[in-house]
């Protein structure tokens, strides 16, 4: 795990280069703090962070071919190094280093970019071919690694994380607005473009070549969608069992200690269950809990933990820490945090790398295999939105829908939003079950000058062009699954790299292994969701492993107290935020709207808890980009606060 940067130019790079390439991989050294290099020549310059992880001793970073005219940087891990490597010499490839990154060299002289199609692994990677002058980026197939670029005249930038782009001096913060409504209706920006005017995203499984001035992208992997692989069921769960336990047991190469997170859910669990069973020592748990009971999974993860014999560490957070720490996050994260849970999974992360350098986590599980409660009630809901609309005339279900539904309480007002009875598009129907803002509420409360940039078309179209592209041979699951692949689970990947390399720790993903996700791609729908069975395959596959209580258990998702934190002494801290004399002047909300819901919220007449998450990360994010504040302090509740120092290691 490490971070990269760079710029190359088609002409030549002027005198500064050098600087502002130190500059833009020295602000994301969290991301590498064993090591650091550069390389600059006269159209190229290359800077590298490292996080030791294998070949400590020689695997430093950019590493050339023999003759020095082919140089890489690269951000991850490959897993089947060892197998491309004797490929490779059996070629005639000579090696000097035991790492995996001389591999990608070698692959590149070998196979040109068809090198990603010979990896398995989580990469980010840049090849400068100095004698072609010739940039080539990669990113790999399901986008656990970030990368990010932008081109300005001659030049490409890129980096590990947008602020690296930023610090080169070359290209200005500017928020693109026009995302605003998809930034508030899907909890992030699908697609390649980012809330950044100019600065974007390389796609998972793509490829960037940039080349006498001209960037060019080709797509190298997708989902394999509708292609049906029917077996047997005892054969399913055997060799769904054989693949996960062969994609643990490959992201267990490290020269460095590792462990695993564990939140007690089945995923983490299975992840955990699996390592502790590959290697002969116990295993290092790591958890992370609230001081609410209610929002604790402690109790699961410790039952996990001794069932297989883990060595268990753990991580209480209190609600100061918890604000405490959501600027620096928002910074770490160079974009608004979508979910609560990343700061919790910062702490963790935090107490992690004082144990270990690596851990692997159940990251991926949910979109992959059907995990999310909301698949059921989807598939439900569009079944019979189908028959309400045949039945009901439109007249009735709109009057149903604007006349009935906002009169309910804010609870079963929101449920019944989410159902057919809304009278909403499909689309709405999808989407709105994880946005944090619905569309009529942003229409509330935005400024009265952007309210009619807020349609479905903006807030929606991004995801929607994934969730229409699946073709013959696809079924509704199918087609959610793969939306939510390329835009939900990216989101999520971003998060899980940016909060544990924000600890400078190095997160993997097993039930990302692209072959275990192209197997469980072509498996019948019935194997991921079963009525209101979620992940069927996978707690059949864990059914003699893992403890009942831990199948059987519903899905807590990472809660975070945030709601009882926003109507406690924390309103008066976010409102301080969002009704002060610099939100009121950017123009983005309307403020008495915003003050109005902070109101029914605190008294308990809403629950607003999503709507104020977002607005008050979208304003962080503000001040600390945009207006080029640098990281942001929060104030403390004015009542005497009676645990300050709540974050303890239990």
């Amino acid at each position: 795990m490490c971070g990269i940067a760079g710029l190359v130019s088609s002409d030549q790079l002027d005198f500064d280069a050098p600087r502002r390439v130190t500059r833009m991989r020295d602000v994301i050294s969290h991301r590498g703090p064993d090591d650091c290099g550069i390389h600059c020549d006269a159209q190229a310059a290359l800077g590298h962070r490292r996080l030791s992880i294998v070949d400590l001793r020689n695997g430093q970073q950019p590493l050339s071919n023999e003759r020095r005219d082919v140089w890489v940087i690269f951000n991850g891990e490959i897993y089947n190094h060892a197998l491309v490597r004797r490929e490779l010499e059996s070629r005639g490839h000579i090696y000097r280093t035991r790492s995996d990154t001389e591999t990608i060299v070698h692959a590149y002289e070998e196979w040109g970019d068809d090198c990603v199609d010979h990896f398995n692994g989580m990469f980010a990677f840049a090849i400068w071919d100095q004698t072609r002058r010739r940039l080539l980026l990669a990113r790999d197939r399901l986008g656990i690694k970030p990368l990010y670029w932008a081109h300005r005249g001659n030049l490409l930038l890129f980096g590990s994380e947008i602020k690296a782009i930023l610090a080169s001096g070359l290209v200005d913060p500017e928020a693109r607005l026009s995302a605003l409504p998809e930034f508030f209706g899907t909890r992030s920006t699908a697609g390649a473009k980012t809330l950044y005017a100019g600065i974007l995203k390389l796609l998972p499984g793509h490829r960037l070549v940039f080349e006498d001035g001209d960037v060019r992208i080709s797509q190298y992997w997708d989902v394999p969608i509708g292609e049906r692989r029917r077996l047997n069921a005892a054969d399913v769960v055997a060799e769904f069992t054989h693949r996960l336990t062969e994609s643990v047991r490959s992201q267990l190469m490290s020269d460095v200690p590792l462990g695993v997170f564990l939140s007690g859910g089945l995923d983490s669990s299975a992840i955990a269950a699996t390592m502790a069973r590959l290697r002969e020592q116990p295993i290092e748990t790591f958890s992370v809990a609230f001081e609410e009971q209610a929002y604790s999974e402690l109790a699961y993860s410790r039952t996990v933990a001794d069932a297989i014999g883990a060595t268990r560490h753990e991580v209480v957070v209190g609600e100061h820490d918890f604000f405490g720490a959501l600027p620096k996050l928002v910074w770490h994260e160079d974009e608004p945090l979508a979910h609560p849970s990343s700061v919790p999974l910062y702490f963790v992360s935090a107490l992690a790398r004082r144990h270990v350098t690596v851990v692997l986590t159940g990251e991926g599980s949910d979109e992959l295999l059907a995990g999310y409660g909301r698949y059921p009630r989807i598939a439900w809901n569009w079944r019979a939105a189908t028959l309400y609309e045949r039945a009901v005339p439109g007249a009735i279900r709109s009057a149903i829908a604007s006349g009935i539904i906002p009169s309910l309480p804010e609870r079963l007002a929101r449920y019944v939003r989410r159902s057919f009875l809304a009278d909403q598009s499909h689309e709405a129907m999808i989407f709105d079950s994880f946005g944090s803002v619905r569309l009529a509420e942003q229409r509330a409360l935005v400024s009265p000058a952007l309210r009619d940039s807020v349609t479905a078309g903006q807030a929606y179209a991004p995801s929607l062009t994934y969730f229409d592209r699946p073709g013959k041979g696809s079924t509704l699951l199918d087609r959610l699954l793969y939306a939510d692949m390329k835009t939900y689970l990216v989101e999520l990947l971003m998060k899980q790299d940016q909060m544990s390399m924000a600890a400078s720790i190095e997160s993997r993903v097993p039930f990302l292994d692209h072959t275990l996700v192209e197997f469980a791609a072509r498996l019948p729908d019935t194997w991921k969701l079963s009525g209101w069975t979620t992940k069927r395959v996978l707690r059949e596959a864990m059914k003699s492993v893992l403890p009942d209580a831990i199948l059987d258990r519903p899905k807590m998702g990472f809660p975070v107290p945030l709601r009882a934190w926003t109507r406690g002494r924390w309103k008066a801290v976010v409102s301080e935020v969002l009704l002060d004399r610099r939100t009121k002047e950017r123009g983005i909300i309307d403020v008495p709207a915003v003050a109005r819901l902070l109101d029914e919220h605190a008294a308990g007449s809403i629950d607003a808890t999503d709507r104020i998450w977002s607005l008050l990360n979208l304003e962080i994010w503000f001040r600390t980009f945009i207006d080029k504040g640098g990281v942001q302090t929060l104030s403390t509740p004015k009542a005497p606060y009676p645990h300050a120092n709540s974050l303890a290691e239990v």
